[in-house]
């Protein structure tokens, strides 16, 4: 079995059925990790795809059919993969499923320079993006590890391909901003809650980073990597904060597509 599978509406596809989405940049997309043929937070997965499909195609799949799309491209790929379902419209509705070797992320902790963006309609995951790729090699050239993002009013949102969470005596802090709420940022909230463990949403800016007790990245690699300073700005190591966010995550069964 290949780690690398390309389908499209199910069955292998082709170089000049890929074509056409290659050079759109019109589509939207969700990106997972599959271990032993199973998902995290699948609900929230279909969810996002349905959403974005109606705000940008004014249709939507059926849930049962994007599932069967995975499945099929599952039974030619190993047990642990990263998959993403892109879902673009040449004319109908038509939906790829994309393979790659498992990941779980950096090991950490980074370093992120803080650059002045907003993604346009920030609360869809979707392509042609290329800003994000911009601002991350430009924080490699200065000496960072990726880069994260102040919005107009000075208020932290998101990084290039990751959210941001804070850690303030106890409380697990979520930007308040113009951001994408992601799948594991969904997956570890819902969980925090059952487990008890204090969040709220509020305003963050680069100010208030020397108050606060740590912070962290996360994404559908993982649900937290510590991040060490942000801009000028150190920020403290939080075993219990990253402790808790990956006791939370691995709390959320399981599910097979």
């Amino acid at each position: 079995m290949s780690p690398h599978v390309a389908q499209l509406n199910g069955r292998t596809a082709t170089a000049e059925e890929l074509a056409p989405l290659a050079f759109a940049g019109f589509a939207h997309f969700t990106a997972m990790q599959v271990r032993d043929g199973r998902v995290r937070g699948l609900d929230l997965h279909l969810g996002r795809l349905r959403t974005a499909s109606l705000e940008l195609f004014g249709d939507a799949l059926p849930d049962d059919r994007i599932r069967s799309f995975v499945r099929e491209a599952l039974k030619d790929s190993p047990a642990d993969v990263s998959l993403t379902v892109t879902i673009h419209c040449p004319g109908e509705l038509e939906v790829l499923v994309r393979t790659r070797p498992p990941s779980s992320g950096p090991a950490g902790p980074l370093a992120l320079t803080a650059v002045e963006h907003e993604r346009a309609l920030p609360a869809f995951k979707h392509t042609g993006e290329m800003a994000k790729t911009y601002f991350r090699r430009q924080a490699v050239g200065e000496g960072f590890d990726d880069a994260a993002f102040v919005d107009r009013r000075g208020r932290l949102s998101e990084a290039t391909i990751w959210n941001l969470a804070f850690w303030d005596e106890g409380t697990v802090v979520w930007p308040d901003a113009g951001l994408l709420t992601g799948t594991t940022m969904g997956i570890v909230r819902r969980r925090l809650e059952v487990l008890g463990v204090p969040q709220r949403v509020r305003e963050v800016t680069l100010a208030d980073l020397p108050g606060l007790g740590g912070a962290v990245v996360m994404n559908s690699w993982t649900p937290g990597i510590a991040v060490r300073r942000i801009g000028s700005a150190p920020l403290p190591d939080a075993p219990s904060f990253v402790e808790a966010l990956r006791r939370a995550y691995e709390t959320e069964p399981l599910t097979r597509p």
